[in-house]
C-alpha cells in the first residue's frame, strides 16, 4: 500500500475535437468504461487515497460521472487549456492540502492502461531511490512520436527527456519513452510549477520542462518502465480508441481464458473489465457482458447473450437473455431471448 501524504492528479481537460463527440475525451469508453475511470481505478488499486481531477472542456459532464461513481474523487477547473504543467498548477492547492511532505502522481485521463502494479513498483523505485521525480516509461517496437528516455549510462539515472523533433539519430535509436506519468516529490513540484516558462509556438506549460528543472537543479529523475509497452497508449480519435478496445477486449478474454473460462469461439464476445466469472463457464459468440456483472460457478451464457450490471447464480443457462440489473438464482434456465429489468435483488450467487 502507498502510504498516507501521497495522493494522484489526473489530467482529464482535454476536448478531444477529433473524437467528434460532444463530451470530454477522457469519458469516452473503452470495454464500456470510460478512459478516465481506468486511471482511478489504477490510481485506487495501488493504494492512494487522495485523488484529483483536473477538468477542463465540459466539466459538469466530469463531475456529474464522478457524483454518481466516485464522489470521494475531488476536482479542480482548468479554465483555460495551457498544457499540462498548468493543469498540475490548477491542483496546486489540492497538493499542499493533500500531499505537502510526500509524493503526488499525475497521470493522463485518457491513458487507460497504466496499471496499478506499475504505479507501486514506479513508487518503491521513487522512494528507495531518493528521487525528485520518476517518470513511468514504456519500451515499445517503434517509438516513433514518443518523447525518448536518455539515461545516465545503460540502465541509469534519467538525464533527459528528449522531444522527437529534438532527437540525435542516436537519441531516436531508443526504445525508453515518456508515458506521460510521474512520481513527483510534492515540494520539489510545488517549488519548480512556478518556474516553468510558455516560451513556445503553443505558449504552453509542460510538466516535462518540471522535469528538466529539476535536473538542472541537481535534483536525482530516475525512469521506472511500466509493466507492458501499452501503459504509453491514449487515443485522440475514433479509429484509436478502437484500437485500445481490440487490446483491451484481447486482453479480457485471455486472463479469463487463462482463469479456466471456457470460451470456444470467441465471435463477438465482450466482456468488461469488471466482470467477474466464477468456475466451470462456458461463454458462447456472440455474448456481452458489461459493468458488475457477476456470474457464479457452472453457467453456460449464450449464444447472443447481453448482460449488464447482473448477479448470475450457480448453474445457470442464459440463451439469448437480454437483462440490465437481474439477479438470476441459481439453476435459472429461462426462455431464450427473455428480456429482464430492474436492479439486483439480494439473491445468492450460490445454492445453499
Amino acid at each position: 500500500m502507498i502510504q498516507q501524504h501521497n495522493c494522484a492528479v489526473i489530467l482529464a481537460a482535454g476536448e478531444g475535437k477529433r473524437m467528434k463527440w460532444d463530451r470530454p475525451k477522457c469519458l469516452s469508453p473503452v470495454l464500456f468504461k470510460p478512459m478516465l475511470q481506468w486511471v482511478i481505478d489504477a490510481a485506487r488499486g495501488a493504494g492512494i487515497g487522495d485523488v484529483c481531477v483536473v477538468t477542463g472542456y465540459r466539466s459538469g459532464q466530469v463531475e456529474e460521472y464522478l457524483a454518481g461513481r466516485d464522489p470521494g474523487v475531488e476536482t479542480v477547473l482548468q479554465t483555460e487549456r495551457k498544457g499540462t504543467g498548468h493543469a498540475v498548477m490548477t491542483a496546486a492547492g489540492f497538493l499542499r492540502a493533500r500531499a505537502a511532505g510526500g509524493n503526488v502522481l499525475v497521470l493522463n485521463g485518457d491513458a487507460p492502461f497504466v496499471d496499478a502494479e506499475t504505479i507501486r513498483r514506479a513508487f518503491r523505485q521513487h522512494t528507495e531511490n531518493g528521487n525528485a521525480v520518476t517518470v513511468i516509461s514504456a519500451i515499445l517496437d517503434d517509438p516513433t512520436g514518443y518523447g525518448r528516455i536518455i539515461r545516465a549510462g545503460e540502465g541509469g539515472f534519467l538525464r533527459a527527456i528528449v522531444e522527437q523533433k529534438d532527437a540525435s539519430t542516436g537519441e531516436l535509436a531508443v526504445k525508453e519513452v515518456n508515458s506521460g506519468a510521474f512520481w513527483f516529490r510534492t515540494d520539489d513540484l510545488l517549488e519548480t510549477l512556478p518556474r516553468l516558462g510558455s516560451a513556445n509556438a503553443q505558449g504552453e506549460y509542460y510538466l516535462t520542462d518540471a522535469v528538466a528543472l529539476l535536473l538542472r537543479q541537481g535534483k536525482r529523475a530516475g525512469a521506472c518502465p511500466a509493466c507492458g509497452p501499452d501503459a504509453a497508449r491514449g487515443a485522440n480519435d475514433c479509429l484509436q480508441l478502437h484500437e485500445l478496445n481490440v487490446i483491451a477486449r484481447r486482453e479480457a478474454l485471455c486472463r479469463l481464458m487463462r482463469e479456466g473460462v471456457d470460451i470456444p469461439c470467441a465471435d463477438g464476445v465482450v466482456i468488461g473489465p469488471d466482470v467477474t466469472i466464477g468456475r466451470n463457464c462456458t461463454i458462447l459468440p456472440g455474448t456481452v457482458l458489461r459493468g458488475s456483472t457477476r456470474v457464479g460457478d457452472g453457467c453456460v451464457l449464450g449464444p447472443g447473450t447481453l448482460l449488464d450490471g447482473c448477479a448470475v447464480g450457480d448453474g445457470c443457462a442464459l440463451d439469448g437473455v437480454r437483462a440490465q440489473g437481474h439477479a438470476f438464482p441459481p439453476g435459472a434456465r429461462p426462455a431464450p431471448f427473455t428480456v429482464f429489468g430492474g436492479r439486483v435483488q439480494a439473491v445468492p450467487l450460490r445454492a445453499e
